[in-house]
């Protein structure tokens, strides 16, 4: 597998480079978005955004920074911070604004108007896993922090990001990277234009061993987009397969006390099968102009994951290992439209979306190196949403305008199971049932130009997400067979900020915000247990402070810093009031050059504080920082280029829980509380070489 894993893909490639050599001279980018495609986060927003804490990305930035997984692509986002305490397979974890995201539970992802989250889901609720996006074909990311903005529904607490992809690139390119611990790599993406049709194909293989002691992670992961896009006078249309499949090993958080005794080292692991599978299959429609755009798309997936976090504690024969399953079809739409202003000083726009998962299993079984020994539930959900918005922009004066948005909507929850009994005993059928819910939520801004360099905002509004249909027609605890309280099927959240925003001198783009957000509840189906924890409401206020620099025409410098303070609003005198996982400091920076010899440069170092691992505050985390070195050459069609990952081979964690487990050697019935973890992949060196058509 090894040896012929890119063959196939290179004859291809080879093929549609010579078949293309003549007429690559003659692609380009759409007009309409070059400026903003190429500015990213230099782009002046002044007079376009509806608060402080928005921001574009695009490629050219994208395809600078280094990065050791997929997933940190989201770590342009100011403030947030990307982890992963598992294979590189799985999806992250997630940081922001005090929220332990898990993977995906209130930040909203999307990407050309298709889902990413995944509602009651196999491992938790949210989950969002983006190894299936090839970063070199994304155009541009936009994310909207807080919950202010009517056309963003579930998940929407924290913020969202929303992903496009390119319709046709100026030059297409294959590259090719190898590293250490077996790491392969090939990409490809390249675009063809016949008249008012363009085809654009992006290709990424990737085989990665990984660093660790005890196993070899052997991920396989593959992933083919094709899109084809048309005008038909001023509307385009677009229509994109992709396609993923992954597997992996797993190096899981392991135990402090697992390594001082000497049992395993920190790239050691104390059960070695634990892994999983994934495939995504999608098929998306889009049609859009000026003022209106809609898409209608079709997702199937699939995940097979095996974990073991607390080793031999409640089974002390077998271990506690388990498999989480999830296969679904997803179905849905949306479309938005904005009115042609005419002499109205009112703006008016409205949409609509749908969405429908159509869940074959979503599963909990207990197993012993991957073998099933039975099932603790095991369930089929339709789960359906419906949402509308409407929001109106009035500009009052030159300097002075609002946004106001009310967004409505509807979620219907069927449950049943596929198995009568489970490992435990317990009636699974007592857990069958229907429910729905709905919600009106409102958002407003308001937006004072300064002048032509600074504006200012005041934006405050109501998000909400939805809680696992399980959870919702939940009545009894598949582990204890013990009556369970349902919980509500939307949380409602909501937020408010001030912000500043200046442009100055085409050099400097900084922005300041204040906020606060307050959760009615934290409640989460916990995936690894199969049933429901509540964990109250929760109130957090913070400060984002974000400036990206451009010296000249070679230098740039960019900062964002963010300060979060997070605590339970609800708790009982005597309780703790921290809420676990809330980084209370994140700082990155960076410096970029591009010199006219060809040469180019970026360095990033991201730090992020410590942290409560449980309510108490006593027992918190050690900070983590992590620099990343990325060299480059370019001369005629070839570049070369050298990424150091954790360049100064740090040893700090990657991200740390407090749980009790026991281990196979300590006495029969003990829990030891401890701290699990995931430490950094050691400092490793990426090649990359890439020819461009």
């Amino acid at each position: 597998m090894k040896a012929t894993l890119f063959t196939l893909p290179l004859l291809v490639t080879a093929s549609l480079t010579m078949a293309n050599d003549e007429t690559s001279d003659d692609f380009s980018t759409t007009q309409n978005y070059e400026v903003m495609i190429i500015e990213g986060q230099r782009t002046n927003l002044i007079g376009s955004s509806q608060s402080a804490s928005e921001g574009v990305i695009g490629q050219v930035e994208l395809s600078q920074r280094p990065t050791l997984r997929t997933g940190e692509i989201l770590e342009m986002v100011p403030g947030l911070v990307v982890t992963q305490h598992s294979g590189t397979g799985k999806a992250n974890q997630y940081f922001l604004r005090g929220f332990n995201l898990d993977h995906g539970t209130d930040f909203s992802t999307s990407i050309d108007g298709m889902p990413i989250n995944m509602r009651s889901h196999g491992h938790g609720q949210g989950y969002t896993d983006l190894n299936f996006i090839i970063e070199e074909a994304i155009e541009q990311i936009t994310y909207k922090k807080g919950s202010y903005y009517a056309d963003v529904g579930d998940f929407s607490g924290a913020g969202t990001a929303l992903m496009n992809t390119q319709e046709k690139v100026d030059q297409g390119f294959v590259e090719l990277t190898l590293g250490e611990d077996s790491y392969q790599e090939l990409t490809s993406v390249n675009s063809f234009t016949n008249d008012d049709v363009s085809w654009l194909y992006a290709l990424n293989l990737n085989y990665y061993d990984g660093p660790w002691t005890d196993i070899e992670e052997d991920l396989q992961r593959k992933n083919i987009w094709l899109k084809r896009s048309q005008k038909f006078q001023d509307v385009t249309f677009d229509a994109t397969l992709m396609l993923y499949d992954n597997s992996w090993n797993s190096a899981d958080q392991i135990p402090r006390r697992a390594v001082e005794q000497g049992i395993i080292d920190e790239l050691g692991s104390l059960d070695t099968t634990v892994g999983g599978d994934s495939d995504r299959y999608s098929l998306n429609f889009q049609w859009y102009n000026e003022n209106f755009s809609a898409n209608i798309y079709a997702i199937r997936y699939g995940l097979n994951l095996w974990s073991n976090f607390t080793y031999f504690l409640d089974d002390e024969s077998n271990g506690d290992q388990f498999e989480q399953v999830d296969e679904r079809t997803i179905y849905g739409g949306s479309f938005n439209y904005t009115f042609p202003q005419s002499d109205s000083l009112i703006t008016h726009t409205i949409g609509a979306e749908v969405r429908y998962d159509d869940i074959d299993e979503v599963g909990l079984y207990k197993t012993q190196n991957r073998e099933r020994l039975g099932v603790v539930r095991s369930d089929t959900i339709g789960e359906l949403s419906l949402g509308a918005f409407y929001e109106a922009t009035v500009q009052w004066t030159p300097s002075l305008k609002s946004v106001a948005g009310l967004r409505y909507d509807y979620y219907d929850f069927d449950v049943n199971s596929l198995s009568a009994t489970n490992i435990n005993g317990v009636n699974l059928a007592d857990n069958n049932g229907q429910d729905n819910d709905d919600l009106l939520s409102a958002k407003a801004s308001l937006i004072y130009s300064i002048n032509s360099e600074w504006e200012t905002y005041l934006s405050a509004g109501q998000g909400f997400h939805s809680n696992d249909a399980r959870g919702v027609t939940g009545r009894v605890d598949p582990a204890t067979g013990q009556p369970i309280d349902s919980v509500d099927p939307l949380v409602r959240s909501f937020g408010y900020e001030l912000g500043v925003r200046g442009f100055i001198n085409d050099r400097l783009n900084t922005s300041l915000s204040l906020w606060t957000l307050d959760l009615d509840s934290e409640l989460l189906f916990v995936g690894d247990a199969g049933n429901t924890e509540a964990n109250g409401a929760t109130e957090r206020y913070g400060l984002e402070l974000t400036a990206y620099y451009r010296i000249d025409d070679t230098w740039s410098l960019d900062m964002e810093y963010a300060y979060t303070d997070a605590q339970y609003s609800d708790v009982a005198v005597g309780e703790g009031d921290h809420v676990p996982g809330a980084i209370e400091h994140v700082l990155q920076a960076g410096v970029s050059a591009n010199f006219s010899n060809g040469w180019f440069m970026n360095t990033r170092v991201r730090y992020f504080g410590d942290r409560p691992l449980e309510e108490t505050g006593q027992i918190t985390s050690d900070s983590s920082t992590l620099a990343n070195v990325r060299l480059g050459f370019r001369q005629n069609n070839w570049t070369f280029k050298a990424d150091i990952l954790n360049a100064f081979d740090s040893d700090d964690h990657d991200i740390d829980y407090y749980y009790a487990s026991r281990l196979s050697s300590e006495p029969s019935g003990l829990a030891t509380e401890d701290i699990h973890y995931h430490v950094l992949e050691p400092r490793t060196v990426r090649l990359s070489a890439t020819y461009h058509f």
